[in-house]
C-alpha cells in the first residue's frame, strides 16, 4: 500500500495523542531529532511542506526544483522521519 503525505502527517500528529502519558514536548523533540538526521535538501523540503504547509508548486518556485523532484524528496524524508520515530520512540522515553 502506498503511503500518502496525509498518512505520514496523520501518524506524526497522532503520535502526541497516543503517547501513553509522555510529555508532548518530548515527542516534538524526538520529531526535531528525526528531521535533523535528514540530508539538507530533504530537510528543507520536509520543513516547507510539513510545517509551512506550502504546496509543491510554491516550493518548486522557491527552490527552483521540479515538482517531481520535490515529491520524491518529501516522500523519502517522511519515510525516514517516520522510521526514526518508530525506532527511537521507546528508547528515548
Amino acid at each position: 500500500m502506498k503511503k500518502t503525505d496525509e498518512d505520514a502527517e496523520y501518524y506524526m500528529q497522532n503520535l502526541v495523542a497516543d503517547n501513553d502519558g509522555k510529555d508532548g514536548d518530548e515527542i516534538v523533540l524526538l520529531l526535531q531529532k528525526a528531521i535533523q538526521t535528514l540530508p539538507e535538501k530533504q530537510k528543507l523540503v520536509f520543513n516547507m511542506r510539513y510545517y509551512d504547509d506550502l504546496p509543491y508548486e510554491e516550493i518548486s518556485k522557491i527552490l527552483d526544483m521540479s515538482v517531481g523532484t520535490l515529491k520524491t524528496n518529501y516522500h523519502y524524508a517522511k519515510d525516514k522521519v517516520e522510521q526514526y520515530i518508530k525506532d527511537n520512540y521507546s528508547e528515548e522515553f
